[in-house]
């Protein structure tokens, strides 16, 4: 499956029927923006959603990435008709084809060199929760309400990547209790087990993750991008090899223009402008 509208450069350019994308300086938000009905997947805006993180590596300009969702809510998670009730009708190979486009989403957020932070207001359940979780960053509110919701209508926890990267936001045995029991989690319980780095009023939350959003983007990119990946990779690696890892990593920062500007800066009591090279 692929967006109706194919995705090309510059993405400030990219519009679509269920996502809507703006770039501000070197900030892209993405909305999830059909408020009307709490912002549901489609079919199409899955692909639209792999489409744009696919792309967002190729456009140098933006440096960071806040996702959000139109009307007061994030996301509710598969559309009940038009995801939902097609599924039922579909043989099995058409399913998996399905459960591995959407599984694309993690991916390629995961893949972006970019961090992601999502602002959370409102519904914020199934796959909803999942991009969320799939953010680097998680900005709520006190009303938010976070669900991950597969077992309520008979599936699996095991959804997107949840049963390996949610465990490592809350701890194992959180994770297990809420794909277990899809139980709801407000913005202050969310927050208190580490899923929401912070809380903001509801009509602040986006404003704090553009301005969270635009202070990474004003750090050093490459440096950022490399955080980004060895937070990845050192899932499965061994302390050692982690070290090692980072060592690598590390020596390739020192190589980068911005960390020879951050030397000059210091040097001269001032602050650093890096420029991502």
């Amino acid at each position: 499956m692929t967006a109706a509208n194919p995705v090309s450069l510059p993405l400030k350019d990219y519009t679509a029927r269920h996502v809507s994308c703006a770039v501000v300086g070197k900030v892209m938000t993405i909305t999830l923006d059909r408020p009307e009905k709490k912002n549901p997947l489609t079919f199409e805006s899955y692909a639209e959603l792999v489409d744009l993180f696919r792309a967002v590596p190729k456009d140098k300009s933006i440096k960071a990435i806040v996702v959000t969702g139109a009307g007061g809510n994030f996301c509710s998670g598969g559309d009940v008709f038009e995801i939902i009730g097609p599924l039922v009708e579909m043989d099995a190979a058409a399913l998996l084809n399905f459960t591995r486009m959407t599984g694309e989403v993690v991916k390629a957020m995961r893949a972006s060199p970019q961090p992601v932070i999502a602002a959370v207001d409102g519904v914020c359940a199934g796959a909803g929760a999942i991009i969320a979780m799939a953010s680097d960053l998680r900005i709520g509110t006190p009303r938010a309400k976070v669900a991950f919701l597969f077992n309520r209508v008979g599936l699996a926890g095991c959804d997107m990547g949840a049963c390996a990267i949610l465990p490592r936001i809350v701890g194992q045995g959180r994770a297990a209790e809420l794909l277990y029991t899809g139980r709801v989690l407000t913005g202050e319980d969310a927050e208190r087990w580490g899923f929401f780095n912070r809380l903001a009023a509801s009509e602040s939350v986006l404003g704090e993750a553009t301005a969270l959003a635009t202070e990474l983007a004003d750090g050093p990119a490459f440096a950022n991008a490399m955080t980004k990946r060895m937070l990845e990779m050192e899932w499965a690696m061994s302390i050692e090899s982690a070290i090692e890892a980072e060592a690598v990593a590390q020596a390739l920062c020192m190589k980068t223009e911005d960390f020879a500007r951050a030397y000059r800066a210091f040097a001269a009591k001032q602050k650093p402008v890096f420029e991502g090279n």
